[in-house]
């Protein structure tokens, strides 16, 4: 399907991609465009011009300094899953990274991209929540239990854009999802940390609401880090999603049996 006529722009720092937004009648970012292209071939969207952030060099980079992380918004999923800074600290979410789409969507989706649309089956969202992330933008720092709102939705305000994310590497993590085997976005994915802050755990895929931390399953493990821990913890179905693919019952064992794997893997 043809493309609703759009102008590219090709910016080369923040403050010139801000300036060619507010000069568009309808722009909109894009850098890996691995949601935002398919919505405009699809003629769900018509925004008057594209500012591409692909080629700013304030968001590229990986730099690890003992155990505190920074990856900026601008790398994509695949440098994250070779990565052997990451790897050093945190394997887990260079894991994570591996399994997301196929090797053209990971060598043109970026981080900052998937955590900005959050998608609520989407694989960074859980990490970044259960890692207990810092989202760094232009403006200001915004932790992620605060940065995830609901289904496509963060705190970022218009403008706004996601410049890096900082966290310090837990002592434990793993992630686990149970793919679409077609999209291989997550029907259900468990991303686990523990960390002398103590026991994260998200879930992605799942919710009805988009991604979210368990407490029940964060209280078993703080007490016994094991697959044990939590087979007796309850996983409410009512606040979780049904669809063409499985019911919210289904998804909500998925979360008990995603959980024991990640930390089982751990």
């Amino acid at each position: 399907m043809q493309l609703y006529p759009t102008s590219y722009h090709r910016a080369s720092s923040l403050e010139e991609a801000g300036r060619l937004l507010s000069g568009a009648d309808d722009g909109k970012y894009i850098a890996g465009g691995q949601t935002l292209i398919a919505t405009l071939k699809q003629r769900l969207a018509q925004p008057s011009d594209l500012i591409d952030l692909r080629h700013i060099p304030v968001l590229k980079g990986i730099s690890v300094d003992g155990r505190s992380v920074t990856i900026g918004a601008g790398v994509t999923h695949a440098e994250v899953a070779e990565s052997s800074l990451i790897r050093s600290v945190c394997p887990a979410l260079c894991h994570l990274a591996s399994l997301i789409g196929d090797p053209h969507v990971r060598h043109l989706g970026t981080i900052g991209g998937s955590i900005a649309n959050d998608d609520p089956a989407a694989d960074y969202p859980a990490a970044m929540l259960g890692l207990g992330a810092t989202i760094v933008t232009d403006r200001r720092e915004i932790g992620a239990d605060d940065f995830f709102v609901d289904l496509f939705e963060t705190a970022l305000q218009e403008g706004e854009i996601i410049t890096a994310v900082r966290f310090t590497a837990p002592e434990r993590a793993a992630y686990a999802k149970f793919s679409n085997p077609a999209s291989r976005f997550a029907m259900t994915g468990v991303f686990v940390a523990k960390g002398p802050a103590g026991v994260r755990l998200a879930v992605t895929g799942a919710g009805s609401n988009g991604v979210f931390r368990h407490a029940g399953l964060e209280e078993a493990l703080a007490r016994d880090w094991s697959p044990g821990a939590i087979a007796d913890v309850v996983i409410d179905s009512s606040d979780l999603m049904s669809d063409l693919h499985c019911t919210a019952e289904y998804r909500a064992n998925l979360v008990k049996v995603m959980a024991k794997r990640a930390v089982g893997a751990s």
